[in-house]
């Protein structure tokens, strides 16, 4: 169906000089993912002289341009007409849907008995309750190929850690607050780690590099730590 965008809500300010942010509401939701991803569709199917990139986030939509093909004031006006005309940019009829087989273990989850603990759950129902649920990709950040995911079950949600790990490892799986993601390489990390995935969120020498994208959604699989390790050396190619 074609997504609606009030244009009486969206605001538009400067980012640098190169750079302007479409704001539509102040909240997270799956109604604004929709909309970001109709203005997404639209400037991948009609793009314009001057246009370098866009960048989708949680509420908004950073489209950088060359200043000196076209000015700020420019940009803007070209923008409210593409709102005018973005709700006929129909969204995707199937989005994509990725599993992401996950081993919820001791040694790749250093955090999972303390959140379990936190609730009052069993490890077992922690898990359940993680891989239950069918995710939306809200925006990649923080790393490449960070996957920020939206609708967790709320009776999980763990505060992050107050003193940040300097490293977690590659494909940790974590929960911040009331979100989940996955660590696409190593990188300093402040979110609570109950498990990994083998797969390769991220490699630099693919066309796409990045598994996700901004709209998909992500369903994880508990694994065992023997399913882990083979499919680990298959995507290591070991």
């Amino acid at each position: 169906m074609p997504v609606a965008i009030d244009k009486n809500l969206v605001q538009y300010y400067p980012l640098g000089d190169s750079a302007v942010v479409v704001q539509l509401k102040n909240e997270i939701s799956e109604e604004v993912n929709q909309q970001i991803r109709a203005i997404s569709n639209w400037l991948d199917e009609y793009t314009f002289e001057g246009f370098v990139e866009y960048v989708p986030a949680f509420t908004n939509i950073t489209i950088y341009y060359q200043p000196w093909i076209l000015n700020y004031d420019e940009i803007v006006l070209l923008l409210k007409e593409m709102i005018e005309q973005v709700g006929e940019i129909e969204e995707e009829a199937t989005p994509t849907v990725v599993t992401i087989p996950v081993w919820y273990g001791a040694s790749t989850g250093p955090d999972l008995e303390f959140v379990a603990s936190y609730h009052n759950f069993s490890i077992e129902a922690l898990i359940m309750l993680h891989s239950q649920p069918e995710y939306i990709v809200y925006m990649i950040g923080f790393a490449p190929g960070f996957p920020y995911l939206g609708g967790m079950d709320e009776g999980i949600s763990t505060p992050r850690k107050e003193s940040p790990r300097q490293k977690v490892p590659k494909g940790s799986v974590g929960i911040g607050g009331n979100q989940t993601g996955i660590y696409p390489i190593e990188t300093p990390g402040g979110w609570q780690i109950i498990g990994q995935t083998p797969l390769n969120l991220f490699d630099i020498k693919k066309e796409n590099p990045s598994l996700l994208k901004a709209g998909d959604r992500v369903r994880f699989m508990s694994i065992s730590e023997k399913e882990f390790m083979e499919l680990k050396s298959d995507e290591d190619g070991y």
